[in-house]
């Protein structure tokens, strides 16, 4: 073989290598952005009353930062406000009787230790992991991406109407929920387990409303929304009964850049 021909075999094998992983890139940056169309939604029940929280708010906070495809919500329970603890105690200023009701039941639906704990993170609203174990917390994320789910979409006005989208299949009926959260927080906590300690918060829930039902199909329904500059909302698609997420979106917000969740 001549030395042309030498160079021309090699340019070519190494334009088809070029060739091969550029189409892997764009086939794996496809998948992708597929994905953050049906974004997995993480609910991570904590309390700032908790020891062994941190780790998993801080966990919480990396994927956050990192990934476009979740939708991540910190659920404050109210059990840890009644714990004294070498003679102090601490009321966790974002918790909620009602988020510790929501954490019960999902107890009583999801396989796992039958109980509510913190901190407890659940996946899709079908899986539970404790929140602090990035490995576990990972594979369910994992085993979730594959769900078929609804598209949602959800634009509007910090203070106005938000517009939802919703189009899919559905098996029985759904409840559409806008959640509202302080996008970040950080608390100087002067008692209880955490004693001393400076916590950092991120997408805490203050509010939940029921705006709607969906059965399957096209649909769009609107909602009031008024948001401060530190807070942000999602969409949930909820099985009737607290059951499985099957869809979500974050809000995308006239005044700000893409919904970050």
């Amino acid at each position: 073989m001549t030395f042309l021909r030498k160079s021309f075999f090699v340019r070519s094998v190494v334009g088809a290598a070029v060739a091969v992983a550029s189409i892997a890139l764009m086939d794996r940056h496809d998948a992708h952005a597929d994905v953050a169309k049906h974004p997995v939604v993480l609910e991570l029940f904590t309390s700032q009353g908790c020891y062994s929280c941190p780790a998993a708010e801080a966990f919480l906070g990396e994927l956050i930062e990192e990934r476009d495809d979740i939708i991540a919500l910190e659920w404050h329970v109210d059990y840890w406000d009644r714990l004294v603890y070498r003679g102090s105690s601490w009321k966790d200023p974002f918790s909620d009787a009602s988020f510790t009701a929501r954490q019960q039941t999902y107890a009583s639906k999801l396989r796992g230790r039958g109980y509510g704990y913190t901190p407890q993170m659940v996946i899709d609203g079908q899986r539970e992991a404790v929140g602090s174990n990035r490995g576990d917390v990972l594979a369910a994320m994992k085993g979730s991406e594959s769900r078929a789910k609804a598209a949602v979409a959800a634009h509007g006005q910090r203070a106005g109407d938000l517009t939802i989208s919703i189009e899919g299949e559905a098996n029985g009926s759904a409840a559409i929920w806008v959640v509202t959260y302080l996008k970040s927080h950080v608390t100087e906590v002067r008692g209880g387990e955490n004693k001393g300690k400076t916590l950092a918060n991120h997408n805490i829930v203050r509010a939940v409303q029921r705006v709607g039902e969906w059965t399957g199909g096209t649909l769009t329904v609107t909602a009031p929304i008024d948001l401060d500059a530190n807070q942000g909302c999602v969409v949930l698609i909820q099985a009737d009964h607290q059951g499985p997420i099957l869809g979500a979106a974050g809000c995308r917000l006239d005044d700000e850049g893409p919904a970050r969740s």
